[in-house]
């Protein structure tokens, strides 16, 4: 039996191995772990050597260091040619805990809010549901990948050889979604996940007496002008038609009540779909600072970044994938428009045709909520669906 937080998983179908019923109480247990021992982006040294052990154990080909921490198991059954990766990201966020589980967070200030503890317990499972059913004639890339927090681990994959090294003909991930109800599955051809960047402005005047405004450029005015200058951008730049996201999300200056700053700081993001809306926004952003700069005589500074690139699904593949999902005894569906949060599988899916799934979990807490828990009910759905992409993408002949 599982504690009160999480009731006696229930899943579909019959009991037996094609169902992975008798997998659960081990991807249980497994999942817990890796919540309770969360490891940050490019330190998962720990999780990565449970996921290398456990593909050693099933007997599959292993390679370990890829991007740093990275693990890539390879299983290979009859005599195709073709090939699919499946994968799933291992890191945890740079935040505090504040749930009471009994498999809470012990690493301070380390938790598990975005649920890959259950996506690499499920990638795991789907490793052994393939390893001993072999309904497919092919090649299995396990792809484990670190750091998809913000530190492009999918990026760093990618550079240091990922598709050369385990060639694929399709790359295909999941990630649970707190938004759909449990036993619901969706995604969509085109984008699904937004484009992420992130700007940093530095304005730089002289700094003076709070009582004397006339002899110092007001660096702190001159920021609180261009914050609302921004939050006009996506309104009054950006075709109506289009869909894009700016949002300031810090602005600092100052320490004492009578200075004026010499310096102010603004960052925050930016979120679209399409390049051309992403390069207008740059450029009206860059625009704005400039021009606040110059109506206050004082100097600005501007670094944007774009870190993640739009998850683009190509359409065959999104297909698959929800033909998949019905085959888990998921509801699956279209999604009706994509998200405006990131995702680095855009790397990976810029590399392969491919295709990534929002799986139902339901709860009321949401990703990186300081209480959030990954839903074990969802475990046995994720297992069916990698496996049933793979028997799919990588059907036997006769």
């Amino acid at each position: 039996m599982l504690d009160e937080q999480h009731p006696t998983l229930r899943p579909r179908g019959e009991p037996g191995p094609d169902v992975v019923t008798d997998l659960l109480p081990e991807l249980v247990a497994l999942r817990r772990d890796l919540h309770a021992h969360p490891e940050l982006a490019f330190k998962e040294q720990r999780t990565a050597g449970i996921v290398a052990a456990a593909l050693r154990l099933l007997g599959l080909d292993v390679h370990e260091g890829l991007g740093g921490t990275g693990v890539v198991g390879t299983l290979r059954h009859g005599n195709s040619g073709r090939s699919v990766g499946l994968r799933a990201d291992m890191d945890a966020l740079p935040m505090a805990e504040q749930s009471r589980l009994g498999h809470a967070s012990r690493h301070a200030g380390v938790h598990h809010g975005c649920g890959h503890d259950g996506h690499t317990a499920m990638l795991l499972g789907a490793a052994r549901q393939l390893a001993r059913t072999r309904r497919f004639d092919g090649t299995v890339h396990f792809i484990f990948q670190p750091a998809e927090e913000g530190q492009g681990g999918a990026r760093v994959m990618v550079e240091q050889g990922l598709f050369e090294r385990f060639p694929c003909d399709a790359v295909y991930a999941l990630h649970n979604w707190p938004d759909l109800p449990l036993g619901q599955a969706q995604t969509r051809p085109g984008p699904i996940m937004a484009a992420a960047d992130r700007f940093d402005i530095v304005l730089r005047g002289r700094g003076g007496h709070a009582a004397q405004p006339q002899h110092t450029p007001d660096a702190l005015l001159a920021a609180s002008q261009l914050v609302v200058q921004l939050n006009t951008i996506v309104s009054r730049r950006i075709d109506p038609a289009a869909s894009a996201v700016l949002s300031v999300t810090r602005l600092e200056g100052g320490q004492s009540h009578n200075v004026l700053p010499a310096e102010a700081r603004i960052t925050g993001t930016v979120r679209s779909f399409d390049a051309a809306v992403q390069d207008r926004v740059e450029t009206a952003l860059r625009d704005a600072a400039a021009g606040v700069a110059l109506m206050h005589g004082i100097a600005v500074d501007v670094t944007y970044t774009r870190y993640y690139p739009s998850t683009i699904n190509t359409p065959a593949e999104a297909a698959l994938a929800l033909a998949a999902a019905a085959d888990a005894g998921l509801d699956a569906a279209e999604a009706l428009r994509p998200a405006f949060t990131s995702e680095d599988f855009a790397f990976m899916l810029r590399e392969r045709p491919g295709a990534y799934l929002w799986l139902g979990q339901g709860g009321e807490r949401p990703l990186h909520h300081p209480c959030y828990d990954f839903n074990d009910e969802a475990l046995p759905y994720g297992v069916r669906w990698f496996c049933a992409v793979v028997e799919r993408e990588l059907r036997a002949e006769g």
